[in-house]
């Protein structure tokens, strides 16, 4: 099954992270926790009814998950926001389907994008979580043949359990998230 091979190298890190880090335990090493997807829709609903629909559908489309709907917290008047105004969608995957989509993201979708040299070592921040920005959801395989004027961005956060970034930088280097070289 490919979900297991993501898996086993997350299982195979505390061997490897051991030495350097000190772990005593296999629990002390950092493991994957759950991915989240997040898309901002804005005030583009404000225009086009459907575009919450659409874009709620597309991700569930991508990662097997249904999409919930977010709110806007407060009104802002000079965007024409009003309180509980859907405003995004969010994805929270764990377990089986967290494995099967990041194992699509690194070897499917990221190769697709265009001119990817890497990902920077910035993204992963001080507690170990690494956050990418995606420009156009039509790299991932489900998405492709759909119509091209509705691209959307989004945002994909792995979530782990590293304590700092030195930790998460050398755990998704396991992983084989490609990072830049410098």
């Amino acid at each position: 099954m490919k979900t297991l091979r993501i898996r086993e190298k997350e299982i195979s890190a505390f061997e490897k992270m051991k030495g350097s880090f000190h772990y005593q335990n296999k629990l002390a090493a950092p493991r994957l926790l759950k991915i989240v997807l997040n898309v901002g829709t804005g005030t583009a609903v404000k225009k086009d009814k459907n575009k919450n629909d659409l874009i709620e559908g597309r991700l569930a489309k991508i990662t097997g998950h249904k999409a919930s709907p977010r709110g806007a917290k407060k009104s802002i008047s000079s965007f024409k926001v009003r309180q509980g105004d859907p405003i995004g969608a969010i994805v929270t995957l764990r377990g089986k389907r967290m494995y099967a989509f990041l194992e699509k993201l690194l070897n499917v979708a990221l190769p697709r994008t265009k001119d990817l040299r890497g990902i920077p070592r910035k993204a992963v921040d001080n507690v170990g979580n690494l956050t990418l920005g995606i420009k156009e959801h039509t790299i991932f395989p489900e998405t492709a043949d759909e119509d091209i004027k509705d691209v959307f961005g989004l945002s994909i956060t792995l979530v782990s359990s590293a304590k700092n970034q030195a930790e998460g930088l050398a755990f998704y280097e396991l992983l084989g998230v490609p990072f830049k070289k410098e």
